[in-house]
């Protein structure tokens, strides 16, 4: 059964709500263009405190990574979930994840810092997890590469759950780029690859759950469209009054209703030919008085 839509000027229809196309909106250019530069702001802050960190680590001989890394299966070691990515075991570990770092965080974060915020805490949570629970426990799990592909993860999805067909552009071309990361997902000895899987299923989630929800008010003219195959209901502009109001057929409304002649009128009056004013009588009534 075909729906009947509301015709435009029916009267009392809401607007209806439709989601968001694939088009770029009134203003969003600006808004990108502030969302790069505070993006910019924080992964160089974000850098900045990495490579503090792994100054004074190294001071420690690298101390730091033994009493906050992430032990497999430790209770004692979980809370440095959320420690162990700022710390590294090495100069080439920081170096290493360091470039990648900084372009998927500020690919992730032009967006929004809020939503990046809440990007970061679900891959670090997500990766920490995965390595703490496979992870050998003889083995410390530290280094931002968990982050790093939870970030890479969330680039490669957020333009498909967005409708945003700038973001699904710079997903596909960072896939590809970084094609190479995929090997680090694999088994091998002395990469905490469990932490990079966990990273990568956190970004993706992350796509979906801070996905854009935001919806687009249809117009008049978009409520009153009718769709293919449609039923239009369509309202006299003139509606019959009610079968007790109408006046019978038979009847004879009174404007219609022939007038007598009045008398004073002379019309249809006879003048009898003798009455010496007959001529006066039959003049007014040629004049039709």
């Amino acid at each position: 059964m075909s729906k009947k839509p509301a015709v435009p000027g029916g009267g009392g229809q809401a607007a209806t709500a439709t989601r968001r196309g694939w088009t770029m909106e009134s203003g969003q250019a600006e808004v990108v263009i502030a969302g790069a530069r505070n993006a910019l702001f924080v992964m160089v802050g974000v850098l900045a405190v990495l490579w503090i960190i792994q100054i004074v680590n190294w001071v420690g001989h690298y101390s730091l990574d033994q009493s906050y890394g992430i032990r497999g299966r430790d209770v004692a070691s979980l809370p440095y979930i959320f420690t162990a990515p700022f710390l590294h075991v090495s100069w080439a570990h920081i170096e290493g994840n360091s470039g990648p770092l900084f372009i998927f965080g500020f690919l992730a974060a032009y967006r929004g810092i809020a939503k990046f915020a809440g990007v970061t805490a679900v891959v670090v949570v997500t990766s920490g997890l995965a390595a703490w629970f496979f992870e050998s426990p003889s083995a410390v799990g530290v280094g931002a590469s968990g982050v790093v592909f939870g970030y890479f993860g969330y680039i490669m999805v957020r333009g498909l759950f967005d409708r945003h067909g700038i973001d699904v552009l710079v997903g596909a071309v960072m896939a590809l780029c970084f094609a190479y990361q995929f090997s680090v997902l694999l088994p091998q000895q002395g990469i905490g690859w469990q932490a990079h899987i966990g990273g990568l299923v956190g970004g993706v989630l992350s796509g979906w759950v801070f996905r854009d929800r935001r919806i687009v008010r249809a117009g008049p003219a978009a409520v009153g469209a009718p769709s293919p195959g449609s039923t239009v209901a369509v309202r006299p502009a003139n509606p019959p009054a009610p079968r007790s109001l109408r006046k019978p057929a038979s009847q004879p409304s009174q404007a219609s209703q022939p007038k007598p002649a009045s008398p004073a009128s002379g019309k249809g009056f006879k003048v009898d030919p003798a009455n010496p004013r007959a001529d006066l009588y039959k003049e007014l009534d040629d004049l039709g008085l």
